[in-house]
């Protein structure tokens, strides 16, 4: 149960002042649904007024000026701007809106009588002129805030309407009990929380809104402590519920044999740390984390091998229909020739495919199934599912993941998890979005992989660079052409992708496929499978092709306009070539010449350019990157913090790790002084709960 003291904060943001039917929906729509969620706004800017005479006005900044109206210039034509001037002791200050009632301003601003007006200083014929200002009686002057935080606007709710919500918020929060450590907060010098969100909604200058401030740093401590908590709970819950013990046995070995190629030490440490987890007796919860062609799916076969041998079924979820048929025409011959047998199962399937392949499930007939959403169906039944493994797990939802656990016998005990990332992530981040997770790391790659030759060219040099792919093409090469965009935009100078594969398919007398986000998905995997079988040589795409497309054919990679990407995606996206036995090539373009290259896009091709290391070039993208969304975070399912940066609060990030693990080492139930309190935490961020926390 939420704790009686926090009801006020739950209570429905309709009971904030001044929140009537009409704002209703667009607070709702700005904030969420609750008076916390109001509360929990950041200011994102501010405003500083100071006060200011015609003569000592400064342009560009916002003044407070005391004048007498003078004179109301009513446009004689419409759409013309209306006018008011003023004088101070030292000069004039001219009024200006554009649009709006004359009636309206000459009773804001009536002859003969003086007001204080604020606003933004612009200089017309050399006299001060503001735009659409602030008007004020005198009397009012208290209500002028020298510094006002700006928060968040949508149409038909301004700043100024949310801070007064903000503030009626406030109201609403009372002195909570202390959670953190005493010791921790004496250390860090941070205010009580209420204090920190007084601070924060009151700042006295810009330093008070950077993530450094104390009162942020507090908060921001508040919330990574709340969810570290929530993952600490959930690695406890699963250490403490039964699994059923999975030992590798002959078809393991007789899978180990089939294997074309020698195990890495990465790979046999990754596969001790899996056997290790599925033989405990516990659930296994662990995160496969591995650099494009570091061996993952050679991991994940033999522990779908170990379960079979131990009388169970596995399951491998893939979050394309691409990606699981080349999962199977990859696994299945070698499980099939260690005596595991596997089915395929899509969204695609037959009624007569689909109706053999799910009674040969539920019998326990086939023993390994790999497969896209559909593995999850309700129609989809298991006879001893004992293991799941999700990969690019990040495609998938919590709930789309616990729908293929919970098809597992409850007899046995709880499925094992191994989920599969190719995208690697530094481990300040990882802690973020894995933290009830083991994580096994291959951080190497199997002998035989082909090097990548990168190298760096001006979007100028595009006619060269189409004359070599010509050749390339002709001698039976198949490459990739990476557009930022789909289509044309006024902002942007980006190439559009139809609009390249245009230019391609007339300039290289060539076949050119086109995949995009905007297309339907099964059109869109049509393309990309025709590409796979080699009856397209050359595929323009947009993102789509990150991950899940296997080509070793494909052997040159284009990138026009790389230094607009991030330096992690680059490496995903080349990582699509360089699985074959030619030599590999990609091609960053950038535009704007050597001097339109910035220092840091400089930095990040080069980076690329000179390693294929994606853990290096991880930690490297998140130095670089510093706040806002590093590495595609909102697109990867990471949690989406109010006060929390996980890059600029990477140590606090860390310490509340540290702290959860204590808290819960020592006092589990919650049931001592600080327990107690942390109780308040948890239920005031409510991670457990909040579609953006771990649930």
């Amino acid at each position: 149960m939420r704790p009686q003291i926090l009801f006020p904060l739950f209570a429905d943001v309709s009971s904030l002042k001044g929140v009537g039917p009409k704002v209703l929906p667009l607070v709702q729509k700005l904030a969420g649904p609750l008076v916390r969620d109001v509360l929990f706004l950041t200011p994102s800017g501010l405003i500083t007024r100071q006060p200011m005479t015609a003569t000592n006005a400064i342009e560009g900044q916002i003044g407070i000026f005391e004048v007498l109206v003078d004179r109301l210039f009513i446009p004689g034509k419409p759409g013309a701007p209306i006018k008011v001037r003023a004088t101070d002791d030292t000069g004039f200050v001219h009024m200006v809106w554009f649009g709006g009632s004359a009636q309206h301003i000459e009773r804001l601003l009536p002859k003969g009588q003086k007001r204080l007006v604020a606003g933004k200083v612009e200089r017309f014929n050399n006299e001060v002129q503001i735009a659409h200002p602030d008007v004020y009686t005198l009397e009012q002057a208290g209500e002028i805030a020298a510094v006002e935080p700006v928060y968040p606007a949508t149409q038909g709710l301004s700043s100024r309407q949310i801070r007064k919500f903000v503030q009626g918020a406030l109201e609403h929060a009372t002195e909570l009990p202390e959670w953190q450590d005493e010791a921790w907060l004496k250390k860090s010098r941070f205010p009580g929380w209420r204090t920190a969100l007084e601070r924060l909604h009151s700042p006295a200058g810009e330093p008070d809104l950077a993530p450094e401030a104390v009162a942020r740093q507090r908060l921001a401590y508040d919330e990574l402590f709340a969810h570290q908590l929530a993952l600490a709970r959930r690695r406890r819950i699963r250490q403490i519920t039964p699994g059923p013990v999975i030992r590798p046995g002959e078809a393991s070995e007789r899978l180990l044999t089939a294997l074309p190629f020698a195990l890495t030490g990465a790979q046999e440490r990754a596969i001790e740390e899996i056997r290790h987890d599925l033989a405990s007796g516990e659930q296994m919860g662990r995160l496969l984390q591995g650099d494009v062609g570091s061996g993952k799916t050679a991991v994940a076969a033999l522990a779908l091998a170990d379960a079979a041998a131990s009388g169970f079924q596995a399951a491998l979820m893939a979050p394309t229909e691409i990606l699981a048929r080349q999962h199977y025409q990859r696994l299945s011959p070698m499980l099939d020739a260690a005596g595991v047998s596997t089915v395929l199962l899509t969204g695609r399937d037959t009624p007569a495919e689909r109706r053999a392949r799910l009674a040969a499930l539920a019998s326990g007939e086939a023993q390994v199934a790999i497969g896209t959403h559909a593995l999850f169906q309700d129609a989809v039944r298991f006879d001893r599912l004992a293991l799941a493994v999700i990969d690019e797990q990040h495609r998938f939802g919590v709930n789309e993941r616990q729908r293929l656990q919970a098809k597992g016998d409850p007899r046995t005990g709880g499925v094992h998890l191994l989920t599969m990332s190719a995208t690697p992530i530094p481990r300040t981040l990882e802690l973020t979005q894995y933290g009830e997770l083991e994580v096994s790391r291959l951080t190497e790659k199997p002998p035989g992989r082909t090097p990548v030759t990168t190298a760096v060219l001006p979007l100028a040099r595009i006619g060269e660079v189409a004359k070599r792919l010509k050749a390339a093409l002709d001698a039976g090469a198949q490459a990739y052409w990476i557009c930022p965009l789909v289509a044309e935009s006024e902002a942007s100078d980006l190439a559009a992708a139809e609009a390249r594969a245009a230019d391609l398919r007339r300039i290289l007398q060539v076949e050119v496929g086109l995949a995009h986000g905007q297309m339907a998905g099964p059109e869109r995997e049509a393309v990309m499978a025709d590409f796979a079988d080699g009856r397209i040589p050359l595929l323009v795409a947009t993102t789509v092709v990150e991950v899940g497309v296997d080509v070793p054919n494909a052997s040159i990679m284009v990138i026009e306009h790389a230094d607009r990407f991030g330096l992690a995606q680059l490496h995903q996206l080349r990582g699509r070539v360089g699985r074959g036995t030619a030599a590999s090539t990609c091609l960053l373009l950038y535009g704007g010449g050597d001097n339109g290259l910035g220092d840091t896009a400089r930095e990040r091709l080069e980076t690329l350019r000179r390693t294929e290391d994606g853990f290096e070039i991880a930690e490297e993208d998140f130095r670089l990157r510093g706040g806002g969304d590093p590495l595609g975070l909102k697109q990867s399912g990471f949690p989406a913090y109010r006060f929390a940066d996980p890059i600029r609060h990477r140590s606090l990030l860390l310490a509340a790790a540290d702290d959860a693990r204590l808290v819960l080492g020592r006092d589990p139930d919650l049931l001592s002084p600080r327990g107690e309190a942390v109780k308040v935490l948890e239920a005031l961020f409510d991670w457990r709960n909040d579609r953006g926390g771990v649930d």
